[in-house]
């Protein structure tokens, strides 16, 4: 779980850190920008207040350009700013985002089931791009607030101590004590809110996935009354949090009036008493005017940490889950070139400390470049052998070695890039033919993506369709049969090539048929790797090197 309090946020803030090379340029620009905004009206004032007096044109000619200036300059500026900005924080929540997917990779697959999916895609969607918002909606515009600031106080005191130290405290308490109090009303609301909308998403992700089985046991009246009571909680909190933000703008601009009435009458009795000139007088009236804009922002800035700071803390629940295989402290590396042999030798593993074991004394060997059929019916212990391979579950007996080295000793990423492949629960997304394949090897030629759609007898059909490669395949693949389906994902296998390559159920969902099909050019395809293919099916075998069955956690001989 995440620690209290700040925390969570300091440690979003420290994932952040890399990118700050390309944001502080950013936080410049923006209090460029605003200290250009804040001078552009000074200085205007201060020329009009002076051409009142009819100087002569070269007294005030200085001020004329750098009105011009000051004009020009806050433009580019603030475009700079937008620029930088966003361009850094995209970037930085791009980077965090694959962070967090490199943490839950080894959660699969017992960790992360303990997150609901709607839950979790609120985590890995919502809570990741709340980096954004600490970057350019709360750093960048306390960066520029305090710039102006501090310059308004300054040019303020030059002018007239006693206006500086008017201006100073009041500036303070908008920009400061304001926003802390938004903060810590709008801390429990955004936690709630939170908690509210990833309720809203898990629902909806149930009603979407499982219409069918809401309906057929009858439970989707009531889960739509879940949602609607989710989403008019979140009304409510959205409601309250505007209120909020309206009072603290409204405080910020009575200050802003105070400051405005306060510094002028200062500067009225000064001047009264020939201590000020006019000229001085109107600047000073305008700089107290103009300096509160930068603080606008803050309330608002204010009330979004305090939805990034429930967003950090979810994160922190999420990457502080505790992992299911423990990293060795100092992993020996695992060679990832040519097919690696694996020997498995007595090998248990229970999914609880005080649970049957699921897999029990289980020995196979793969030789290098070997392919071994493994057979078994639905909870057998084909995906817990998987799950231990891949580095996914620890084994409390026996030995897995691959290319000579213990798989206790290696690094799980190392593992896992080792053994791959075609698992039960690969995915088809809602894009191009090509881009599903390049998920394998993102850096394959055309020559390669050809030879592994025409290995897995799929390229005739993908040149024979209007788009060719660029076609869509729709969410899961839908818009494609299941044998190609089928075909694509063991495509996408063979073009990653691992060292170990591991097919998992490739026929899963096709008739008869089809499946002894697949797997004929499955083995076909796989000639020379080594090749773990673990199904349910026996027809369409013949061409493996050795057959064996896994039945009750144990392997059997295999009896044709």
């Amino acid at each position: 779980m995440s620690a209290p309090g700040p925390r969570p946020t300091l440690r979003l803030l420290r994932r952040l850190l890399p990118y700050w090379r390309r944001l502080l340029p950013a936080a410049l620009a923006s209090a460029g920008s605003e200290l250009a905004a804040a001078a552009l009206m000074t200085t205007a004032a201060w020329l009009i207040a002076r051409a009142a007096e009819q100087p002569p044109l070269a007294s005030v000619s200085l001020a004329i350009v750098a009105v011009r200036a000051l004009a020009l300059g806050r433009g580019v500026l603030r475009y700079t700013d937008r620029l930088l900005g966003h361009d850094s924080a995209l970037r930085a929540v791009a980077g965090f985002r694959g962070q967090v997917y490199e943490a839950l990779v080894p959660l699969a697959p017992a960790g992360v089931p303990a997150f609901r999916g709607g839950d979790l895609l609120t985590r890995l969607v919502d809570d990741v791009d709340a980096a954004q918002d600490l970057l350019l909606r709360v750093l960048i515009p306390a960066t520029a607030a305090c710039a102006v600031s501090a310059a308004a106080v300054g040019t303020a005191t030059a002018l007239l101590p006693q206006a500086g130290l008017l201006l100073g405290p009041l500036l303070a308490v908008a920009g400061l004590l304001v926003p802390a109090l938004v903060l810590a009303l709008s801390r429990r609301t955004a936690r709630a809110g939170r908690t509210a909308r990833a309720e809203l998403a898990a629902l909806a992700l149930d009603m979407t996935e499982g219409a069918a089985d809401l309906a057929a046991y009858g439970a989707r009246g009531r889960v739509e009354e879940r949602a609607r009571r989710a989403s008019a909680r979140i009304a409510a909190l959205e409601r309250r949090a505007a209120l909020t933000a309206s009072l603290a703008s409204a405080a910020v601009l009575l200050l802003q009036c105070a400051a405005t009435v306060g510094v002028t009458w200062l500067a009225l009795r000064s001047h009264a008493a020939g201590a000020l000139p006019a000229v001085h007088l109107t600047v000073l009236a305008i700089l107290a005017l103009v300096s509160f804009e930068a603080l606008a922002p803050l309330p608002a800035a204010a009330r979004r940490l305090a939805e990034v700071r429930a967003s950090a803390r979810r994160l922190a629940d999420l990457l502080d889950t505790p992992r299911p295989v423990a990293e060795p402290a100092a992993p020996a590396p695992l060679r990832t070139d040519g097919p690696l042999g694996v020997e498995i030798t007595g090998l248990r593993v229970r999914h609880r400390p005080d649970g049957p074991a699921a897999l029990d004394g289980v020995t196979l060997r793969l030789p290098p470049g070997g392919r071994v059929a493994l057979l078994g019916a639905s909870g057998s212990g084909k995906s817990t052998l998987i799950a231990a391979l891949m580095r996914f579950v620890p084994y409390e007996a026996g030995s897995i070695r691959v290319g000579g080295r213990e798989l206790r000793d290696c690094a799980g990423a190392d593992v896992r890039r080792a053994i791959t492949g075609m698992t039960e629960d690969a995915h088809v997304f809602h894009a191009t033919i090509r881009a599903n394949l390049l998920l394998a090897r993102p850096d394959a030629t055309d020559a390669e993506l050809r030879a592994a759609a025409g290995r897995a007898r799929l390229l005739e059909w993908i040149e024979s369709l209007p788009h060719r490669w660029d076609t869509l395949l729709g969410d899961g693949g839908s818009a494609i049969s299941g044998g190609q389906r089928q075909r694509l994902l063991l495509a996408r296998a063979l073009l990653a090539d691992p060292p170990v390559l591991v097919l998992d159920e490739p026929t899963e969902g096709l008739d008869p048929d089809t499946a002894a099909a697949v797997l004929a050019d499955v083995l076909d395809a796989t000639r020379g790797r080594t090749t773990l293919l673990i199904t349910h099916e026996r027809a369409g075998l013949a061409a493996a090197d050795r057959i064996v069955t896994l039945d009750g956690g144990r392997i059997r001989p295999f009896t044709g």
